[in-house]
Order: structure tokens, then C-alpha cells, then sequence
């Protein structure tokens, strides 16, 4: 359960749990976090977007000292006034990432391929079109060879006859940790990061830079990648009323959904408590 007093340090994940459904974040939330920070409390947006979503995630996130991005495998800080600082960068090989997808597709069947491989504003992914990929206009066909050219930031990968949770259970189960992370954000795909690679992992980065307790941090999501940093933060973990059955189970507390302000709702109470 909560801590009594205020934690040290606060990480919210961003889609589908500080955004909303109309991909906004609320004048209300923006203001949440201003006072966050202004009671001498950093804040972190931890999500799984990409380097190449800096700019968006800034502007979703305003009030982040720190930016845990693309599952944990880039970290910036963002409080050195002379600008900002990764701390992390982190890629997956990609003879490694070839070896992975050889045999997850042995043993599920052809996958829908896609790779986040470029840090530039607004990159596209390369890979497979699949009409279910919500971000269209950020995406570019490119065949298996030419997305296997180059070391990856992260990859995308879905069956047509396995459910998300489903191919993300069997991708844990045949491919050692130590060779790569799997996860699953609501987008329909498993991701693929490189080993060691979780929300938790970047967070510890940002809190030995800042000297903080895990124990003293609260924590919000909504999706099996927001678990690493559940089972690691200690203050409380808190899920919105929309996560995903297993965050909910995993939660200590159960807040507002996303598009009811949930984050800052809670943030506001303990503000005020």
C-alpha cells in the first residue's frame, strides 16, 4: 500500500494513461504536474515511443525532468539547463533481431514485421503494412532484408492467428531473456527491445542520477509494459480504470480512467491530502 507522506518521485506512462483517448492531454493534468514539481517532486514520463516522438512526448508531458522512451531503452534528462542529456541509448542487433524472428516464426507462423530503426523527428517505421497500425502516416513499406540492414532501436511483430498476449506469452517462453525483452503496449504487436530493456530498467537510471529510493516511487500505467516498473517502484502503483487485466492485478490502487483525468485526479487528492 501507499507510503504516508508524498513520494520522491513520480513516472506515468503516456498512452492510454495520461492521454486521453482523442490523443490530448487536459489543461487539468498539465497543471497537476506544474504543482507536482513546484512541491520540490521530479517528474517522469516513461513510454514506449521512440526517440523519434521526442517532440510529442514533450509537449504530452511538459512538466518531465526526465523522458524514459522506447520501453526504457533511451533515457534523457531534461533538467540540465544547457539542454538535454540521454543517459541511455540502447539497440538490438540485427542479426540477433533476424535470429528472433526465425524462430518465433517457426514456431507461430509468418509474422507482420516492423522496425523502429531511425531517431530523427518523426521517423517512419519500416516493415510489413498491416491495416490495423493506427499510425499510417509514420510508417514506410520496406522488406525483411532491408529492415534487418541496420541495428534497431526496438521491432514490432503479430500473427494473424495469435492473439497479442498470446504470441507475447509463446515469444517469453522460447527466447531467453538474455537475448532480447518482449512486451505488449495495446497496439496490437508484441515488442521486441534489447535484452535488459523495461521501464524499470530506464527509471533506474533516472533515480541513480537523482540519488532516489526505489521504494519512494509512485507509479502509473495502463499495459503489460508498464509491469517492470510496477513490480519495481515501492511507493505505489497505480493502474487507470482502463489498463489491461494484468496491470489492474498488479496495481495497488485503482484511479479514474484515462479519459476521465485519472493521473491528475489521484496526483491532485495526494497534492491536497
Amino acid at each position: 500500500m501507499p507510503r504516508p507522506g508524498l513520494p520522491k518521485l513520480i513516472a506515468t506512462d503516456l498512452d492510454g494513461t495520461l492521454v486521453r483517448s482523442d490523443d490530448t492531454v487536459s489543461a487539468y493534468t498539465h497543471g497537476v504536474l506544474d504543482r507536482v514539481r513546484a512541491a520540490g517532486i521530479p517528474v517522469v514520463g516513461a513510454t514506449g515511443r521512440g526517440p523519434r516522438l521526442t517532440e510529442l512526448t514533450r509537449n504530452d508531458i511538459r512538466a518531465a525532468d526526465y523522458l524514459v522512451m522506447a520501453g526504457g531503452g533511451r533515457v534523457v534528462d531534461q533538467s540540465d539547463p544547457t539542454g538535454p542529456v540521454v543517459l541511455r541509448d540502447e539497440r538490438l542487433g540485427a542479426d540477433v533481431l533476424s535470429g528472433i524472428l526465425a524462430d518465433l516464426e517457426a514456431a507461430a507462423g509468418p509474422l507482420t514485421v516492423m522496425v523502429e530503426a531511425l531517431d530523427d523527428h518523426d521517423a517512419p517505421l519500416w516493415g510489413d503494412y498491416h491495416p490495423s497500425w493506427p499510425y499510417q502516416d509514420r510508417f514506410e513499406s520496406r522488406t525483411r532484408a532491408e529492415c534487418l540492414g541496420q541495428d534497431v532501436i526496438k521491432a514490432f511483430a503479430r500473427t494473424q492467428d495469435h492473439h497479442v498476449d498470446e504470441l507475447l506469452d509463446l515469444a517469453q517462453r522460447i527466447v531467453p531473456a538474455e537475448v532480447a525483452t518482449f512486451t505488449q503496449a495495446g497496439l496490437g504487436f508484441v515488442e521486441i527491445t534489447p535484452p535488459g530493456v523495461d521501464k524499470s530498467s530506464g527509471l533506474t537510471v533516472v533515480t541513480e542520477a537523482l540519488g532516489v529510493d526505489p521504494a519512494d516511487v509512485l507509479v502509473f500505467g495502463d499495459m503489460p509494459n508498464d509491469l517492470p516498473m510496477f513490480a519495481w517502484a515501492g511507493w505505489a502503483r497505480v493502474a487507470v480504470a482502463n489498463a489491461h487485466p494484468t496491470v489492474r492485478a498488479a496495481a495497488d490502487e485503482v484511479t479514474l480512467r484515462n479519459d476521465d483525468d485519472g493521473v491528475a485526479v489521484y496526483l491532485d487528492r495526494l497534492l491536497s491530502g
